[in-house]
């Protein structure tokens, strides 16, 4: 499928922006996933963060111009939700937590991915980054480019790649501390 920009000034229609979220769902949600989880590890709350970045991508997508990949624009509505989520979050009051008796409904089947002990011991381990680093390594994780990490920041691709390199030595030193 062949993605074009979204330009209301030529007659673009709300159908174009369904079509462009349609295509951003099916190709990207795991990408919207792993974001969320690196910023979340609430379940609940990170369901609640993946729904707020599903509305925040419908919204933005109405100035969509496609001067970047469909994969770009989304990654930069993700992380600045994701941001918005933790800063929101951080002001909150803390709650106390639910009694490990309670009955529960059962594993979702991204929480039985994660339960992997590899895949847990990388996501704690990034959680642990400073979030500049964090957002670099995530980014990188997804296999994007330099100047795409850059562009999702709003920083050089030299820049990029320096944050890249720094979250890398930086996660490796985490992971062997917990071995």
């Amino acid at each position: 499928m062949s993605i074009e920009p979204l330009d209301p000034s030529s007659g673009g229609t709300p159908g174009d922006r369904q079509s462009l979220f349609d295509h951003a769902r099916e190709h990207h949600i795991a990408l919207i996933n792993r974001i969320a989880l690196s910023y979340e590890i609430d379940p609940a709350l990170r369901r609640e963060l993946v729904q707020d970045i599903m509305l925040a991508l419908w919204m933005a997508l109405a100035t969509f111009r496609g001067e970047s990949s469909l994969k770009t624009f989304v990654a930069s509505v993700a992380q600045k939700r994701s941001i918005s989520h933790v800063t929101r979050r951080a002001r909150e009051p803390r709650q106390e937590e639910l009694s490990p008796d309670l009955p529960s409904s059962g594993p979702r089947p991204d929480e039985i991915a994660v339960q992997n002990d590899m895949k847990q011991r990388l996501v704690e381990s990034i959680q642990k980054l400073p979030i500049p680093q964090r957002e670099a390594i995530v980014l990188t994780l997804e296999e994007f480019s330099y100047a795409e990490i850059g562009e999702v920041l709003g920083i050089t691709s030299n820049a990029a790649m320096l944050r890249c390199q720094r979250a890398r030595a930086a996660l490796k030193a985490i992971m062997e501390t917990r071995s």
